[in-house]
């Protein structure tokens, strides 16, 4: 049993706040999604939690399976098991997918890995995510449209075999069958590994397909209400303007209580 724990993380980027006392905990066999406005901190929330250097961390820790993870580099989280599918994967010319992922592989795994396996399951994870086998010995991401890029997340997620998964938009880019796809290998995996998953998106359709068992809706930089599917449909419907009115009745009925206490 893993568990990736945020505890009270504050983030700032050029000295504005973007996270403000977050807090999550995510366990394997969990899958929870994050949902909310643009601009609330989601995708920091990713980045943060990968070690990207941009974002300063004002206060707060994240720990994985009880350990703070905050002085690791990037290399250093992904070893321990922690994998971000990203929502703009970048374009790396000169290093193929195949030569990336033998690499990643062979400095994880040591004396244990051998060509002929890593080989079999590469090309049975491309078929399945019905990507074209030529892709594998282009330059990572080069030429990729954006559903083929974040397919080949998904490609890298599989090879890899990470213990807590973050998902960051992976829906934006793709169609109809590509998000269908990417989707059910999502939850195949899910199925065969008992990862954490966390999943950022905008949408209930990539949810249709990745089915959350919590979902927090994220403002201001903190989780400001939590629930299971039911709340997506409630964005859904409403959109977030519901939650926002019902943050303010919560926040003016304590500001009520605390003065009634002081009188």
């Amino acid at each position: 049993m893993h568990n990736l724990k945020i505890i009270n993380l504050t983030v700032e980027v050029e000295k504005k706040k973007i996270l403000k006392g977050f807090n999550l905990e995510i366990k394997s066999g969990e899958i929870h999604a994050i949902m909310g406005p643009n601009g609330t901190g989601k995708s920091t929330l990713s980045k943060v939690i990968m070690g990207d250097p941009y974002y300063k961390i004002i206060e707060g820790d994240i720990l994985f399976d009880d350990k703070s993870i905050l002085k690791l580099t990037v290399d250093e989280r992904a070893r321990l098991g922690l994998f971000l599918g990203m929502q703009m994967p970048l374009e790396i010319d000169g290093v193929t997918n195949a030569d990336f992922l033998r690499t990643a592989l062979n400095i994880k795994m040591g004396n244990e890995f051998s060509l002929v396996p890593f080989i079999k399951k590469l090309d049975k994870t491309i078929e399945h995510l019905k990507m074209d086998k030529k892709m594998i010995h282009r330059g990572i991401n080069q030429g990729f449209s954006g559903g083929e890029r974040k397919k080949n997340e998904i490609l890298q997620m599989y090879m890899l075999e990470p213990l807590m998964i973050i998902l960051d938009e992976i829906d934006s880019g793709l169609d109809v069958d590509s998000l269908k796809v990417v989707g059910k290998n999502v939850m195949d995996y899910y199925k065969q590994n008992n990862p954490g998953l966390l999943v950022i998106t905008h949408y209930q359709r990539l949810l249709d397909y990745i089915k959350p068992d919590f979902v927090h809706i994220i403002m201001n930089g903190k989780i400001v209400k939590s629930g299971d599917i039911n709340l997506v449909k409630e964005i859904e419907q409403n959109g977030y303007e519901n939650i926002v009115e019902e943050k303010k009745i919560i926040s003016g009925t304590c500001i009520v209580k605390e003065n009634l206490k002081n009188e």
